[in-house]
């Protein structure tokens, strides 16, 4: 199991930009992992996701804007989030599990506790 521990979230002004950091509990080379958020009254959906060859996935309405990267050596992921809007406010979840594909379905073993995003026009 790893613990999983995001930071970097706020508030911004739409067009503006953001990065979360996820901070693991031990070393995730051989883990895929990846970013998920749940806005008020909505249901939980992938945003972004990067496996162990650092091949990454986006969701289509975040492609363009956000960018996933990982630091191996520090154990941490990251999500660069630019060109803000409003749309992007959610609460956003770092996942981590050894199975992509289970990840991407949301069923990933492990996940930190979030960190909210508010985008204000």
């Amino acid at each position: 199991q790893v613990q999983l521990v995001e930071s970097g979230g706020g508030s911004v002004q739409a067009g503006g930009a953001l990065r979360l950091s996820c901070r693991a509990s031990r070393w995730t080379a051989d883990y895929a992992m990846g970013w998920f958020r749940q806005a008020l009254g909505k249901e939980r959906e992938g945003v972004a996701l990067i496996d162990i060859m650092n091949v990454a996935t986006y969701a289509d309405s975040v492609k363009g804007r956000f960018t996933i990267s990982k630091d191996n050596a520090k154990n941490t992921l990251y999500l660069q989030m630019n060109n803000l809007k409003p749309e992007d406010t959610a609460m956003y979840y770092c996942t981590a599990d050894p199975s992509a594909p289970r990840l991407w379905r949301g069923d990933a073993r492990d996940w930190g506790q979030g960190t909210q995003v508010t985008v204000s026009s």
